[in-house]
């Protein structure tokens, strides 16, 4: 199965809205929908937490049946900040595209780099 990074973006978002994720539980959510996502398959859905899970972004455990997961990590909490705003991951999405390469931790930093350059449109201002 492909990742795709929208779908990544669309899960790592709805997790942080859902109150369900405050690590006081843990939860096992086997359809996209009852995190508000529609229009993907379960299968599809188990495999993009798993591979939240092996990449650090979400606290979980892979099952068999589908994951468990409990919330975002730090690092998810700040990739979802770096990447919320459309504008950054239009860009983002473009930059990845034209250098051909679509890697999580490269679409990490190019969406920085884009946040920067949005906050110096929006504020007026350069960040280091």
């Amino acid at each position: 199965m492909k990742r795709d990074m929208d779908f990544v973006r669309d899960i790592l978002i709805a997790i942080e809205q859902d109150s369900r994720f405050d690590a006081t539980s843990r939860w096992q959510i086997d359809d996209p929908t009852e995190i508000g996502l529609a229009g993907r398959t379960p299968e599809e859905f188990a495999y993009h937490l798993t591979l939240l899970i092996e990449a650090g972004l979400i606290v979980g455990e892979p099952r068999m049946h589908g994951p468990v997961i409990g919330r975002l990590t730090w690092q998810g909490h700040e990739f979802v900040s770096d990447v919320r705003d459309p504008a950054i991951w239009r860009r983002t999405k473009q930059g990845a595209n034209a250098a051909g390469n679509a890697g999580i931790q490269f679409m990490w930093e190019l969406a920085k780099a884009y946040g920067k350059q949005v906050a110096r449109e929006r504020l007026g201002i350069d960040l280091p």
